[in-house]
């Protein structure tokens, strides 16, 4: 599911700015690295794949700083990592990038390369981007909360039911779960992300405490007759 949203948004943000190409690299720990994961265009299919270290280039500078950039003569910075680019197979004259930031800090970097009708990104550009870059930060945040809760719900469910539910019927009824978090007016997925939200702000007693309580909820499902 992430994958396929990552590469709307960047479909989306190149369509929207009229640029030759659109990317994302997110970080990713052991060893600390921004890995692209999507790109559009074909001038950004090259990198796809490629990996910096976290304040290397372009996009390292945004990353580690937080700060958006701008630039309309990419090759004279010397921010610039002109062997990563040669690696992708295109190397840009301008680019812009935006950090993906959320609560914790900077997720990753948000990036287009050479707007077609113009010979750098504008201010109003740079507004957009930065605007699109914060829903797509929440919309990521999103879809890796709902796989989180995915597996949290396979693992308590295996130990619940574990000699009446096979590894498959375990997935499907997670799946079906998930699936109407969205959709369901009553119980929307938002609401699950307010109370995950809230579970971070936790110290490690109050989160102890609700460990245990979560221990007493399993407990009495085990021993709760169940309908057949």
């Amino acid at each position: 599911m992430e994958q396929k949203l990552l590469q709307s948004i960047v479909d989306a943000t190149a369509t929207l700015l009229n640029a030759e190409a659109s990317s994302i690299a997110l970080f990713e720990s052991d060893p600390d690295r921004l890995e692209f994961r999507v790109a559009s265009g074909a001038q950004g299919a090259g990198a796809i794949g490629l990996t910096v270290k976290p304040s290397q280039g372009i996009a390292g500078y945004v990353f580690s700083t937080g700060q958006a950039l701008s630039l309309s003569d990419v090759a004279a910075d010397p921010r610039f990592d002109k062997e990563a680019a040669e690696r992708t197979g295109y190397v840009p004259r301008s680019l812009a990038t935006v950090p993906l930031l959320d609560d914790e800090g900077t997720i990753g970097v948000l990036e287009v390369l050479d707007k077609r009708d113009g010979e750098s990104f504008s201010l109003r550009d740079m507004e957009v981007l930065g605007v699109f870059a914060a829903q797509a930060t929440t919309a990521i945040n999103a879809t890796r909360v709902q796989a989180g809760t995915a597996r949290l719900l396979t693992e308590v469910l295996s130990k619940i039911g574990e000699r009446d539910l096979t590894a498959e019927q375990v997935e499907a009824l997670v799946s079906d779960v998930t699936r109407g978090l969205d959709d369901h007016p009553d119980t929307p997925f938002w609401h699950l992300v307010d109370h995950v939200e809230a579970l971070r702000g936790l110290g490690e007693r109050d989160l102890v405490l609700v460990a245990d309580i979560l221990n007493v909820v399993v407990r009495h499902a085990e021993s709760a007759p169940r309908r057949r």
